[in-house]
């Protein structure tokens, strides 16, 4: 079991309907704000409507902070199982029977907000599913649930321990693959067509994409940069992608 911490986090853990994601137990910091109709009211009363009722434990805003490890807890913190992976077999079937299967690959990022950022921006973007390196890379920490808004609990995040063969695979189910890289052959992040079958490629914070991963790559796409500043937060780079991407597939539909 693994604590997590943050209003919203905890809140969408409670909704979650993944197979064993129920909270264990909530942890609430005496003192701590309760009135009716509050954001900690309504995630007591959403507890309380679970068909086994969470138990809901008072303790010290001292010992609030030692099972957050100080961080930012607002008050309340809740015991969970470790994040549950999706398999990355199924994100391939699922690419199979969905012709505008939507992906996000993450190649090493290591910072645990760009990873939050990213997942909560892929969620509610339409993201089919994530896609993460087992090693060397950020996973689904209670930071990074807190960072992403509980947006982990309603999102197949997979991890594979081949980057570039995954790649592969993906190819092979009839998907694109766009790298997010300043390459010189980049077009404008709005000129692609991002309809059908997409995997969108981010690299790590400080060196990009991995030679291997660049190689499998259909096209590369950029941003524009008008400024000083030679280069976006991935995080933020890759969210205005993705909606460039639910852009185009909206006037699809419409």
């Amino acid at each position: 079991m693994e604590i997590i911490y943050g209003r919203n986090a905890i809140t969408e853990a409670l909704k979650s309907t993944k197979p064993g994601a129920k909270v264990a137990r909530l942890y609430l910091a005496e003192g701590v704000e309760t009135k009716a109709g509050g954001p900690i009211d309504t995630l007591l009363k959403l507890a309380a409507t679970k068909k086994t009722s969470v138990p809901v434990q008072k303790v010290s805003r001292q010992e609030l902070d030692r099972l957050t490890n100080g961080a930012n807890h607002q008050g309340v913190a809740a015991e969970v199982p470790p994040y549950a992976y999706a398999r990355f077999d199924d994100l391939l079937k699922v690419a199979e029977a969905n012709p505008e299967a939507l992906f996000l690959v993450l190649d090493y990022l290591q910072d645990p907000q760009n990873l939050g950022t990213l997942l909560r921006t892929a969620e509610a973007t339409g993201v089919t599913g994530v896609i993460l390196p087992e090693r060397r890379a950020a996973g689904v920490t209670p930071a990074v649930r807190n960072a992403s808004s509980g947006a982990v609990e309603h999102l197949p995040i997979a991890q594979v321990v081949n980057l570039p063969r995954a790649l592969d695979e993906l190819k092979e189910t009839g998907v694109w693959i766009a790298g997010l890289e300043d390459e010189p052959k980049a077009l404008p992040y709005d000129k692609p067509d991002y309809t059908g079958r997409l995997a969108l490629v981010v690299g790590s914070e400080g060196s990009g994409l991995g030679r291997l991963v660049r190689e499998r790559c259909d096209y590369f796409v950029v941003l524009p940069m008008l400024g000083k500043i030679a280069s976006l937060n991935a995080g933020v780079a890759c969210s205005v992608a993705l909606y460039e991407v639910l852009r185009q597939r909206r006037l699809k539909i419409s």
